[in-house]
């Protein structure tokens, strides 16, 4: 006579458990501003196709109507990242693959038009320059523009490509062009990561003029280039290597200090103490990329931040690979990197 089964018997598999069903949604979009439908749907629908492959929908447009299908989850994401993409170009922002690539990565976010528009809860986020009116790109972005509109010392910690310096920078700009601060500082260690600017050609400003560059190019994206060289002639806008800041006051001035993990903490020191009446300091880097030669020395970076974090009038934002708003696939890298040990 045979064995019953027993459900504790490890030799027979409890049946499986159901999947959760999918619910699967349609959504009918309609846009107002013909005129648009072309940079919104992009060269060959480009941008729709963006979406699709991004959130797993299918999108078909018929005139001015736009049809999503899919799963419940992904239409709703879709739907808020074509009215916001709409959005952007009726205020006369760009719409590039970057951009909404950004937007689908702010999807999951409840708010996410209003937090661009202002019509969530206080002023709206977004930071006005010469030449273009910036927007957040990714969730962390948002905190941290606030922060440049409201704190005076301000610490941007996490991986390239976040736009931490870009950000302050642009916020920089705008504060000059309004003329709360009279003048730029920006700054950074001149380390070498294994590099030897000793054997450049040129004197001091051609031989760190190199490792500067990705200030430069910030300037020159938020302000016209006549403007910014006429400025660095005149000592409105200063570039420089953090040695330079030694024995000043920074009055009337907002200062970024780049690439900040790689100074030492007589450096970091000396450089927050050079702040000045009417002046605003932002502090960026990555704390996993620290190139102080020796690597016994602690970061100033990681230094300071335990020391002042939690001070009245002092904000820290921490940005992840999730934050990255450059192509796709660097998100991806940071996170490969960050993932395995050295």
């Amino acid at each position: 006579m045979g064995r019953r089964p027993n459900s504790a018997d490890p030799a027979i598999s409890p049946p499986p458990s159901p999947q959760r069903e999918i619910r699967r949604a349609r959504a009918e979009l309609s846009f107002d501003d013909q005129s648009l439908l072309v940079p919104l749907f992009g060269q060959f629908d480009a941008n729709l196709v963006q979406v699709e492959n991004r959130l797993g929908v299918f999108i078909s447009a018929r005139g001015d109507k736009v049809l999503i299908e899919g799963p419940e989850d992904s239409v709703a994401r879709a739907r808020d990242v074509l009215q916001a993409m709409y959005g952007r170009l009726a205020r006369g922002e760009e719409l590039d693959s970057g951009a909404i690539e950004s937007l689908i990565a702010m999807s999951n976010e409840p708010t996410l038009e209003g937090i661009i528009s202002g019509e969530s809860d206080g002023p709206p986020v977004m930071i006005r320059t010469r030449r273009k009116t910036i927007v957040p790109r990714s969730a962390g972005q948002i905190p941290y523009m606030r922060q440049l509109a409201r704190d005076e010392l301000i610490f941007a910690l996490g991986p390239a490509g976040t736009g931490k310096t870009y950000l302050a920078v642009a916020q920089a700009v705008s504060q000059l062009i309004t003329g709360s601060v009279q003048r730029l500082i920006l700054s950074r260690p001149a380390v070498e990561a294994g590099e030897k600017i000793g054997f450049l050609p040129g004197d001091m400003k051609e031989k760190v003029d190199p490792y500067l560059r990705p200030l430069y190019d910030a300037l020159y994206d938020c302000m016209p280039p006549e403007q910014v060289e006429r400025h660095l002639i005149s000592g409105v806008i200063e570039v420089a290597p953090i040695a330079f800041m030694r024995g000043r006051t920074l009055a009337d001035a907002f200062v970024i200090l780049d690439e900040a993990q790689n100074t030492t903490r007589e450096q970091m020191k000396m450089f927050l103490t050079r702040f000045g009446q009417n002046s605003r300091m932002v502090v960026c880097g990555d704390p996993k990329q620290v190139d102080i030669p020796g690597g016994d020395t602690m970061s100033g970076l990681a230094d300071a931040v335990g020391r002042l974090e939690g001070l009245e009038g002092i904000a820290v934002s921490r940005f992840t690979s999730a934050d990255v708003v450059r192509h796709p696939i660097v998100g991806r890298i940071v996170e490969a990197y960050e993932g395995k040990p050295e």
